[in-house]
C-alpha cells in the first residue's frame, strides 16, 4: 500500500528543490562572457555638461551607446566620503546606488568596486578613510565589515544583487594603510575577510574579487596570491588590470605583453583554482585601431582560459573623454562620439 504521508514529503522535497534551483537560475541566469566598463565618471560628465552622441552623431543616454557597442557589464567605484570634486571626487553609496539601479534598467550586469578609501586607490596609495584614522585594527576591522555591509544592503534594498564585488582596488601593496599593507599579510587578510564575509552575507551569491595590477607580470602575481592563501584570504576570483601604455616609459605595443597575460591568467586558474577576470583595460585613445587590435587580443586570450573560468574584459572609463578627463586612454573622442575601439567588444567572437 501506497504511503501517502511518504508522497506528500517526497512532492514536497522536490517542489522545494525545483524552487531552490529556479533561484539560483535567476540570480545566475546571464552566465555569458562579461564585456564591460566602469563608468563611474559618467554622473560628474553628465552634470557638468558633458555630451554624448553615438557614431551617427545623434544625442544619446550613453548607457545606449555602450549597450550598442555589445558591453553587457557596468562595473563602479565606491568611496567612503568622498568630496564633491568633478575628478576626484563622488562616487559615494547614494550614486553607486543610483548608478547601479541605472544599469540594471538597461539590462546590465553589475560589478561593484569598493575602494575602502575616501578618494582613488591603486598601486600608488591605499589612503584609510578619515573617519577611520585613529582606529585600532579590531575596529579596523569592524569598520570594512559595517561600511561593506552598508553598501550591499543598500543595493539590495534598491533592488540590486551585484554579480561580483571587488574587496579592494589595485592592493599589490595591500590597503588601507599602514594597517592593511602586505608587510603584515596575517592583517591584510583579517580586513579582506571582514569584506568577504559581508558581501556573502547579503548576496551569497556574489563573487568577491581581489584585485591588483600588472596582469602580464605573472611573478607578481604568484607572490601576491601565495601570500593571500597561505594567510586564508577568502575571494572566489582573480581580477586583473591590463594596461600596455604603463608598462614603461616608451608606451610598448600590447603584442610585447599579450602572451604573458594570457600565461599568467592559465596559470593562476591552474595554480589557485580560481576564476579570472580582465577587471581593467585600457588603450590610447588617440590610437584607436591598435586599441581595437588590443581589445579583442585581450578578449581572445581571456575566453581561451581552460575551463570556462575567463570570466569576461572590462574597459576602465572608455566615456571619459580626453577632453573633459585628461586621461589618455578613454574610447571616446573628444567629439563626443565612440572611437573604433569601443566596436571590439562586438566584434569580438
Amino acid at each position: 500500500m501506497i504511503n501517502l504521508r511518504a508522497l506528500i514529503i517526497v512532492a514536497s522535497v522536490l517542489i522545494l528543490t525545483a524552487c531552490s534551483t529556479n533561484k539560483l537560475a535567476i540570480t545566475n541566469q546571464n552566465n555569458a562572457f562579461a564585456k564591460g566598463a566602469d563608468i563611474s565618471w559618467l554622473p560628474q560628465m553628465e552634470a557638468t555638461g558633458f555630451k554624448f552622441y553615438d557614431n551617427d552623431g545623434k544625442p544619446q543616454d550613453c548607457f545606449k551607446i555602450l549597450k550598442d557597442k555589445g558591453i553587457n557589464t557596468i562595473r563602479l567605484r565606491t568611496w567612503v566620503n568622498p568630496n564633491d570634486d568633478k575628478a576626484s571626487g563622488h562616487c559615494s553609496k547614494d550614486e553607486t546606488v543610483a548608478m547601479a539601479v541605472r544599469a540594471k534598467k538597461w539590462g546590465m550586469r553589475i560589478m561593484i568596486d569598493l575602494h575602502y578609501s575616501d578618494s582613488w586607490a591603486d598601486p600608488g596609495k591605499q589612503k584609510k578613510p578619515k573617519a577611520w584614522e585613529g582606529h585600532d585594527m579590531p575596529t579596523l576591522v569592524k569598520d570594512v565589515h559595517n561600511y561593506t555591509l552598508d553598501v550591499m544592503t543598500a543595493l539590495q534594498k534598491a533592488g540590486v544583487n551585484p554579480e561580483w564585488v571587488q574587496v579592494g582596488n589595485e592592493t599589490p601593496s595591500g590597503m588601507i594603510y599602514p594597517e592593511g599593507s602586505t608587510d603584515n599579510w596575517p592583517q591584510l587578510a583579517q580586513l579582506i575577510n571582514a569584506g568577504h564575509d559581508a558581501i556573502k552575507k547579503v548576496s551569497p551569491n556574489s563573487k568577491v574579487i581581489l584585485h591588483i595590477d600588472q596582469g602580464n607580470n605573472n611573478a607578481r602575481f604568484r607572490h601576491w596570491f601565495d601570500n593571500a592563501v597561505a594567510n586564508k584570504a577568502r575571494f572566489d576570483v582573480i581580477g586583473l588590470s591590463y594596461y600596455p601604455y604603463w608598462l614603461s616609459d616608451n608606451h610598448p605595443n600590447y603584442t610585447a605583453s599579450i602572451n604573458d597575460l594570457g600565461a599568467n591568467m592559465n596559470d593562476m586558474v591552474a595554480r589557485y583554482h580560481k576564476e579570472v577576470m580582465v577587471v581593467e583595460v585600457g588603450g590610447e585613445s588617440s590610437k584607436p585601431q591598435n586599441t581595437y587590435d588590443m581589445l579583442l587580443a585581450v578578449i581572445k586570450k581571456t575566453r581561451e582560459v581552460p575551463g570556462g573560468k575567463g570570466l569576461g574584459v572590462l574597459y576602465w572609463e572608455p566615456q571619459g573623454a580626453n577632453s573633459w578627463s585628461h586621461y589618455p586612454l578613454s574610447a571616446w573622442g573628444d567629439d563626443g562620439r565612440p572611437t573604433k575601439a569601443m566596436d571590439a567588444f562586438k566584434d569580438a567572437h
